[in-house]
């Protein structure tokens, strides 16, 4: 039976993962039009500046110490690999699809946890992780034949998002959330930047980063503000449950997924794609329960 504490904990994590969701539609409305690399470094540049901003406001420069700075480089580098991975696989696959291959990230989680973070694990974690994989191979294998090895970047991405995980439980409790947060965004922006700084100057034209129309920048402050926030609730969430616990809240993301990719971008899933997506999620609850 879940604390009072790990239920609020799960709330928290619901809607912050809810929220990146909706994010994550609206810079697939920018594919073709932007860089992947490009968006999510002005996406981490505005959140970095008013993440900032916000807490010299609240607690002044005394606010900016940085408790457990390798962690906080973790953090920082894995959820810049985590957003350019995803940015970029949005922008060539199904929503629905791309966001079914990331949740992966519970289950890695899980073992993640059993590695770095000690934490128990048994016979029914492994388990989960098999399925999980499974399921993604079903969901890949008409990806791969088509985008060839970009369709690993959504499982580099749920990799990533793991690692964040760790890292989120690993400070829990060493600074208030809104410092965490601007930690993790002042690191990632100069990493994504750099990124997307290379593959303007590597002559690849899909990178080749020019001026973007206002709406551009318009959708890409709406999802920094957006992700702060449900990054910010997903935090919390940490710190009230176990990362392995907090992890299956991402499924709410597949409903969003869908019902957005159906709606707005005509992605209809194949039998395949739902099959793939239902092991995926059957392998989380079960992950869950266990939990539990």
């Amino acid at each position: 039976m879940l604390s009072p504490s790990a239920r609020s904990g799960l709330f928290y994590a619901l809607c912050g993962f809810a929220l990146l969701s909706l994010g994550d539609a609206i810079i697939k409305t920018i594919a073709g039009a932007w860089p992947g690399t490009a968006v999510a470094a002005l996406r981490y540049t505005v959140g970095a500046l008013g993440l900032g901003t916000l807490l010299f406001v609240k607690q002044g420069r005394q606010g900016f110490a940085i408790p457990m700075p390798k962690v906080q480089l973790l953090r920082g580098f894995a959820v810049a690999t985590a957003t350019i991975c995803f940015f970029s696989s949005i922008f060539l696959m199904p929503l629905a699809e791309a966001t079914a291959i990331g949740f992966t990230s519970p289950i890695i989680t899980a073992v993640l946890s059993f590695i770095i973070l000690h934490e128990r694990t048994n016979a029914t974690k492994w388990l989960a992780t098999i399925i999980a994989f499974g399921g993604v191979l079903l969901i890949m294998r008409p990806n791969v034949e088509e985008l060839g090895g970009a369709a690993l970047l959504p499982l580099a991405s749920a990799f990533a998002m793991a690692l964040v995980m760790i890292g989120n439980r690993k400070v829990a409790g060493a600074g208030t959330p809104l410092l965490m947060q601007f930690l993790v965004a002042s690191v990632a922006a100069p990493v994504i930047i750099t990124a997307a700084v290379a593959g303007h100057f590597s002559g690849i034209p899909a990178l080749h980063v020019g001026v973007p129309d206002w709406t551009i920048i318009a959708r890409c402050c709406v999802v920094a503000i957006t992700a702060s926030v449900g990054h910010w609730l997903i935090f919390m969430g940490t710190m009230r449950a176990s990362a392995a616990e907090i992890a299956p809240m991402s499924y709410v993301q597949l409903l969003i997924a869908l019902v957005v990719g159906i709606l707005v971008f005509g992605d209809w899933p194949d039998v395949t794609s739902l099959l793939g997506s239902g092991i995926i999620i059957a392998s989380g609850l079960l992950l869950l329960r266990k939990s539990r």
